[in-house]
């Protein structure tokens, strides 16, 4: 039978768990039915944990139950724990034994809606996972049929999701099971992905990305999921599981790429790799694809399988984007919202282009509204991926959802062959008094090229004549500094720092765009768990220390 997960064990085990589908299909029905003899039919229940095995069966147990999951961010500090559980009227939770003390406070203080604490590991305080198995294998054997009888209205809401935000402003996104499962037919059309398949799990599954893209869609095409040890071990993971690919954000790649440069650089290999990267490339062209073999000693450190990278969430550097093509590993790049389930538009096999995020899928529909004269307007998109709305809010459903139609608030065009191209959040976009706009995105990509830069943040700081001064939050990398440019002075990193960015960003844009101001720190920026940087924070935090 086919593996389905290959995992790690939480529990502090080294042995790796191989797990079939068929076992998995009957941990889903013997866990289901223990929920249901509980008495949570059309109920809410909550699941926080690290991606693992009994995160994906307690998912798909709840959702084929007639219940609705509500997955929550595992990186939460346990105050916003207690208020999305609040939030939600979730009536039981399941979760990793790390938040046993969390949900201790919260049954203590009984000030929500959970009666069922269900802990994933072993527990004498809280009903167990395990303990629920087996009750549910036991009511199977002796007869009782609820599960098999449940009749589910694909329409309704069955994933209520928080969006990334402080838990006062994040809004609750109603999905339907047909909005997540056409959104993964939709990605069959349009992504070749193969039952011979093993793809690395590290993304939070709470987010639809990962939970979408990876598990339910992964699952859907019959491949292997290794969950992966932890982001410090994701090469040693790429090896050892023999991973064909993996969904991820391009942060991630950006830094995987210049870790590949900078190794082929302290061989000396640098202008030996270019040039048979125009050799294999030119042989592409008649249908002669040899990259992977000459390539070969690249690969090998990436675990010889690895093949594909999906990529979305945020803009990515073309650079990187045509080093991974250049090495035989297909890098298709994606554009979706937790709202739309997520995925609108994307790259396949035959039709890509550097900078783009494909096209629409399959059933999805997408216009650019209220156009500029360079055709840059929000997004909106039109399909049955699209969200019920937001629970209990109304009025924010309203904002975003007119006439059928969801607006993103994100920007962007399509090019003269229907490539979309996404520029920027309509938020984050600086409005000079001029009227000229400034997309952050467009600088950041240039600045994140400098090998020694980890990532950055481009803003608008506010002048007393009503104008913004064009500025930069850069974090650098402090080891890659060392090894470059020992001992350096803050005085002449600073200067580095200023006169690469006037070679390499601000000499290759018009002077309205210039880089006017830098902030240079060795911090990370504030992001999400899914390491979008949390803009309007930083902002605060530069302006308060200003």
């Amino acid at each position: 039978m086919k593996l389905l997960l290959n995992i790690k064990k939480i529990l502090g085990s080294k042995e790796h768990i191989k797990i079939t589908y068929n076992q998995f299909v009957k941990d889903i029905k013997a866990l289901g039915t223990a929920l249901i003899n509980l008495g949570l039919s059309k109920k809410r229940i909550a699941i926080i944990a690290p991606n693992r095995y009994e995160w994906c069966v307690s998912y798909l147990a709840i959702t084929t139950s007639d219940m609705v999951v509500v997955p929550l961010d595992k990186s939460l500090p346990n105050n916003e724990i207690e208020d999305l559980i609040i939030r939600s009227k979730a009536e039981a939770v399941i979760f990793d034994e790390h938040y046993n003390e969390v949900f201790q406070k919260i049954a203590d203080k009984k000030n929500s809606d959970i009666s069922f604490y269900i802990c994933m590991d072993n527990s004498d305080k809280f009903i167990t996972y395990s303990s629920l198995l087996e009750k549910g294998n036991l009511l199977l054997s002796q007869g009782y049929n609820n599960y098999d009888n449940v009749e589910i209205n694909n329409k309704e809401m069955s994933i209520m999701l928080f969006t990334s935000g402080t838990t006062s402003i994040s809004k609750a996104v109603a999905l339907s099971q047909s909005n997540i499962c056409e959104d993964i037919y939709s990605l069959a059309q349009m992504t070749d992905i193969r039952k011979e398949d093993t793809f690395l799990s590290f993304l939070p599954l709470h987010h639809t990305f990962e939970s979408t893209c990876t598990f339910l869609y992964g699952t859907f095409s019959g491949i292997t999921v290794a969950f992966c040890d932890g982001i410090k071990y994701v090469q040693k993971n790429l090896a050892e599981f023999k991973v064909t690919g993996f969904v991820c954000v391009p942060l991630m790649l950006e830094i995987m790429y210049k870790k590949i440069m900078k190794g082929i650089e302290e061989k000396g290999k640098t202008k030996l790799v270019k040039n048979m990267s125009k050799i294999c490339n030119g042989l592409l062209h008649v249908g002669i694809d040899i990259r992977r073999k000459v390539f070969k000693e690249i690969l090998d450190n990436l675990g010889g399988k690895l093949r594909i990278l999906i990529a979305g969430g945020a803009a990515m550097g073309k650079e990187a984007i045509q080093g991974f093509l250049d090495l035989g590993i297909n890098l298709l790049q994606g554009y979706g919202l937790t709202e739309t389930s997520p995925v609108v538009a994307g790259e396949n096999d035959k039709f890509k282009r550097c900078g783009s995020v494909g096209f629409p899928l399959p059933g999805i529909t997408v216009k650019i509204d209220n156009p500029n004269e360079e055709g840059i307007g929000e997004i909106a998109v039109k399909a049955p991926t699209v969200m019920i709305g937001y629970v209990e809010n109304e009025n924010a459903t309203k904002e975003v959802l007119k006439d059928n139609w969801f607006y993103t608030g994100d920007l962007g065009y399509f090019d003269k062959d229907g490539f979309l191209f996404v520029t920027g959040r309509k938020k984050d976009v600086i409005v000079l008094k001029n009227g000229k706009n400034i997309f952050p995105e467009e600088l950041e990509i240039l600045i994140n090229k400098l090998a020694y830069v980890s990532e950055s943040m481009v803003f608008g700081r506010p002048c007393e004549d009503g104008d913004y001064k064009i500025s930069a939050k850069i974090v650098y990398n402090k080891d890659m500094l060392d090894e470059t440019h020992p001992n350096i002075s803050n005085e002449d990193l600073l200067n580095l720092v200023w006169n690469d960015i006037k070679e390499n960003v601000n000499h290759k844009m018009p002077a309205y765009k210039y880089i006017r101001e830098i902030i240079l720190t060795d911090k990370p920026l504030i992001k999400t768990t899914t390491q979008k940087v949390k803009r309007h924070e930083e902002l605060k935090l530069i302006l308060k220390n200003s």
